[in-house]
C-alpha cells in the first residue's frame, strides 16, 4: 500500500491509498440497483468520495458498475469480499478497492494479484502482525466496537506504530470523532449516513445532508 494521500485520484485510477480520501467510508449494501447511481451522486455532493458496495446482494456487481461507468468523481469499491471469484467479479465490475471482513492465504493472494489497493479485515493483534509480516500496513479492524472499540485501537499504536486502521461495524456519529482522534485511525467505516427510511423514499437530500456531517468529522 502507498502513502496516503489527501486527495480523490483521477477518475478511473485506483487510489495508492484509501485511509486519507475521506474521514469517513459508506457501507453501502445496495438492494435495488437503480438506487446506485442517484445514492452515489449524493454520498459525493456531501463529500463521501469513497463508496464501499458490500458484496451482501444480488445487485451489487451491477451497482458497483453502474457507480464507476456514472459517477465519475466517486471511488467506488466493494466490500465483504470473501473469495478470489469475488475478488475477480468486483474487479470486472470496476472496482477500485477492495475490503474483506476477515483474511486467509489464498484470499490474501487473490487481493494481492488484483492489483487494487486493499483493507483486510482485522480483530486480533496476531492478525495485525501477520499481515504487516506481508507488507500490508492499512486494514480494517471489524467489528470494530465488539472486538475492544477505541481502547483497543490506541493499546496497539505504541506497539505496532506502522499500521493504521479503518474501524467498522458499531460505528455511528457520536463514536466516529474517537476513532478518528487515534493516532493509527485513517478514516472510518459506517452506514448511519444512509437511514433505510431515506433510502426507501429515495431522499437524496436527506442522504447527500447526513454525508456532510460525516465528512465534516474531521476538518
Amino acid at each position: 500500500m502507498g502513502a496516503v494521500t489527501s486527495t480523490a485520484p483521477s477518475p478511473g485510477s485506483p487510489p495508492s491509498s484509501l485511509l486519507g480520501l475521506a474521514p469517513v467510508i459508506p457501507v453501502v449494501i445496495v438492494q435495488d440497483v437503480d438506487q446506485a447511481v442517484p445514492l452515489a451522486r449524493a454520498l459525493v455532493a456531501g463529500g463521501l468520495p469513497v463508496i464501499e458496495v458490500t458484496f451482501r446482494t444480488p445487485a451489487a456487481a451491477d451497482a458497483i458498475r453502474a457507480i464507476a461507468e456514472e459517477v465519475p468523481d466517486a471511488v467506488v469499491g466493494a466490500g465483504t469480499v470473501l473469495s478470489p471469484e469475488q475478488v475477480e467479479t468486483a474487479v470486472a465490475a470496476g472496482s477500485r478497492f477492495l475490503v474483506t471482513p476477515g483474511w486467509t492465504d489464498r484470499l490474501l493472494g487473490a487481493l494481492d494479484a488484483s492489483g487494487l489497493p486493499y483493507l483486510p479485515g482485522v480483530s486480533t493483534t496476531s492478525e495485525v502482525v501477520a499481515l504487516l509480516e506481508r507488507g500490508v500496513e492499512e486494514m480494517k479492524f471489524f467489528p470494530a466496537e465488539a472486538a475492544g472499540g477505541t481502547p483497543y485501537l490506541k493499546a496497539l499504536a505504541s506497539p505496532l506504530p506502522q499500521a493504521r486502521f479503518c474501524p467498522t461495524g458499531g460505528v455511528n456519529a457520536a463514536t466516529a470523532p474517537q476513532y478518528l482522534a487515534l493516532p493509527n485511525v485513517g478514516c472510518v467505516g459506517g452506514t448511519w449516513m444512509l437511514p433505510a427510511d431515506a433510502l426507501d423514499a429515495g431522499d437524496w437530500g436527506r442522504v447527500e445532508s447526513l454525508a456532510r456531517e460525516a465528512a465534516a468529522l474531521r476538518g
